[in-house]
């Protein structure tokens, strides 16, 4: 198995050299397994503008960071890179590619067209980020057109998951503290 003999110190050197290799190449080490994140297409990158005008207009003193690397899960034994974390603004000053979790105020994923999607982004990565104690994830879902907000991480799971359709307007809990309205998420989707 991958996890028998992939520490995260060399997942963290073999992640930096594939960046130099390919450009396009995004690694991830979820749950024990090596994953290749999908690179974003114009309206994944649309939906997350769309969210870091929102956090910015809530609070100006955090920030929506775009493919910081993350220690995450039980023991920090994996390395995830949401699409977006939410923290405060000098949160990952000083910590380099892969970055510690405490000061993640939400993590998000916005689902991408390829076939890992349902079990990295619904399945692998909540588990991971309530593990891990990330208070909020965000899962934007462009297949089912839902928005599913995972809160109350319990050390193994999140407790409280809220699934709205597209066009319905979803809070997302403290410590984000912000109401969200979908509505602009179906000018986004295939």
């Amino acid at each position: 198995m991958v996890e028998d003999v992939l520490t995260q110190d060399v997942f963290e050197d073999l992640a930096r050299h594939a960046i130099r290799a390919e450009e396009a190449l995004r690694l991830e080490f979820v749950n024990g397994k090596l994953g290749v994140k999908a690179v974003p297409d114009g309206d994944h990158g649309r939906i997350i503008a769309w969210l870091t005008q929102i956090c910015m207009q809530s609070d100006p003193s955090r920030w929506l960071f775009g493919e910081q690397g993350l220690r995450i899960e039980s023991y920090r034994k994996g390395n995830a890179r949401p699409d977006a974390s939410l923290a405060p603004i000098d949160a990952f000053v000083g910590q380099g590619e892969w970055a510690g979790p405490d000061d993640v105020l939400m993590v998000v994923e916005v689902t991408s067209y390829d076939e890992d999607t349902d079990r990295r982004d619904r399945v692998e990565k909540p588990r991971a980020y309530a593990e891990t104690g990330i208070p909020v994830y965000l899962l934007i879902d462009r297949d089912s057109c839902e928005v599913k907000v995972h809160s109350q991480p319990d050390g193994v799971r999140y407790e409280q998951v809220v699934t709205v359709p597209y066009g319905k307007t979803v809070t997302l809990p403290d410590p984000v503290g912000i109401e969200l309205d979908t509505e602009p998420l179906k000018n986004w989707v295939r």
